[in-house]
């Protein structure tokens, strides 16, 4: 697989929007914006369409993509909360592509400003320069208000033996909480968990240490780790309410179900 795949995909893509004259633009987004595209990225594309084919589009948006290439398979993203997204397999070779119908209005609300691949006219350049992205970064309360009660769930999966879920919860602990604070401490735009590896060096280790494996054990020492680094992290985090209360409450609780368990 190579980057000629990606690039032969975007010419035949822009060749059949050019031709349909409800279709003003198509954008790329992600990594082809900060040039660190290799041969195991997706492809994030944003396809701009006129606003007065709202309803039609959106109610065709699968067959749409159907027309840009060889589509294995594709399903729109309610389930991430955007219906305006498909996601595509194309092939073969197989390549991923996320198709994102907008209206050129709609590029007001981005979280990055995309290269403009094409566009009918300059509307859609034009737009960009007159407003600005804005990357939603979590809030500091946000996650405190919320931490402790997570903790105090997670203990009672420890207790219960529910050790799949409790893997589960402490999965989306570290992409929510630990991989985001962890990426801003590092300079980096919170993105869940992506490239953790590439960005963190010094706790690395003691992050690895918050992913257990099936065991009663395990399970209690990674959600220790993930307590105590959280509590190291929110320290860069300026002047918020600690829930203090909570926060003993929940840890007591924890350690008083890990003792009460045959290990």
């Amino acid at each position: 697989m190579s980057l000629q795949m990606h690039e032969d995909f975007i010419i035949q893509a822009k060749e059949k929007l050019q031709q349909d004259h409800r279709f003003l633009g198509l954008l790329a987004g992600g990594s082809m914006i900060t040039g660190t595209t290799d041969e195991y990225s997706d492809l994030d594309l944003i396809v701009v369409y006129d606003a007065g084919y709202s309803e039609e589009i959106m109610n065709h948006r699968v067959q749409i993509a159907e027309k840009l290439g060889n589509l294995l398979s594709g399903f729109t993203g309610e389930h991430v909360g955007e219906p305006r997204l498909v996601i595509c397999l194309y092939g073969p070779p197989p390549l991923h592509v996320d198709l994102k119908f907008v209206t050129v209005q709609e590029l007001e609300q981005r979280i990055e400003n995309p290269l403009i691949l094409w566009e009918r006219g300059e509307e859609i350049s034009s737009f960009i320069q007159r407003t600005s992205a804005d990357f939603p970064y979590p809030s500091p309360q946000w996650i405190e208000d919320r931490f402790w009660i997570w903790v105090h769930y997670g203990a009672t999966k420890l207790g219960r033996g529910e050790l799949f879920e409790l893997i589960d919860h402490l999965t989306y602990m570290r992409n929510a909480v630990l991989g985001p604070l962890f990426l801003i401490k590092n300079g980096e735009l919170p993105r869940g968990v992506r490239k953790l590896e590439k960005h963190v060096s010094e706790e690395l280790d003691e992050l690895k240490e918050t992913i257990p494996n099936h065991s009663t054990e395990s399970c209690y020492h990674a959600l220790q780790m993930t307590i105590r680094l959280y509590q190291r992290l929110r320290q860069q985090l300026g002047d918020f309410e600690y829930k203090r209360a909570a926060e003993q409450v929940s840890i007591a609780y924890l350690e008083t179900v890990y003792s009460s368990l045959d290990k």
